[in-house]
């Protein structure tokens, strides 16, 4: 835009720029006003509906992502249980995420499919019905209090979204965090490791540190 190469750059001392690589983790958090909605399916899409950011800054990516967590209100549990539903596609991640969980002392829900990928790996899980399945199913289970955390993507179709919805909502009204990609189940999951060894460090702190 200033029509000069940043190679060609030069900082007030006249030297040739770097770049800054931080020696810590900084995750900026999405804040959506669901809440104040109720009913209101909170997939999303291409609209812009966050109200503000958070942002979390660690010595490594999970306790970033938890302080980033905290910042935004999502409430992480360090016990209980976590819902998995997930399309085929997400199968073989959504493995690696339960036995992780299993190792932090989670326990596992699971709809049919997905708690078949589950259980051949060798990991316990208990199925839960989907709402198309019948009752007992995701969305009442959630609404009981039985489900500390939830984990679910789906198919880009309507059918499958319309389908999903319910868990969703139920999610919102119970004030239960949820994810709705790969990408942040696996962070989420990362940042549950680190319950235990959160610390606070002062903007100034960091500051100093970038050299």
């Amino acid at each position: 835009m200033a029509g000069q190469l940043l190679s060609d750059q030069r900082g007030p001392d006249g030297r040739p720029l770097r770049e800054v690589i931080p020696p810590y983790f900084s995750i900026k958090e999405a804040v959506f006003p669901f809440n104040k909605f109720p009913g209101v399916d909170p997939i999303l899409g291409p609209e812009m509906r966050s109200t503000g950011e958070v942002m979390g800054v660690g010595r490594s990516f999970g306790e970033a992502m938890l302080k980033s967590q905290l910042g935004a209100g999502s409430r992480l549990p360090d016990k209980g249980t976590v819902v998995i539903s997930v399309k085929n596609n997400d199968k073989d991640r959504a493995v690696k995420v339960a036995g992780e969980l299993i190792d932090l002392g989670i326990q596992i829900a699971a709809t049919k499919g997905t708690a078949a990928a589950i259980a051949a790996a060798g990991i316990p899980v208990t199925v839960v019905n989907k709402v198309k399945d019948g009752r007992p199913h995701i969305a009442d289970k959630v609404k009981a209090g039985e489900v500390q955390l939830v984990y679910t993507t789906v198919d880009e179709t309507r059918t499958a979204i319309a389908d999903s919805r319910h868990i969703r909502t139920a999610a919102i009204a119970n004030r239960v965090t949820y994810y709705t990609t790969m990408a942040g189940c696996e962070a989420a999951t990362e940042a549950l490791k680190h319950q235990d060894d959160l610390t606070v460090t002062s903007l100034q702190e960091l500051h100093a540190e970038l050299h």
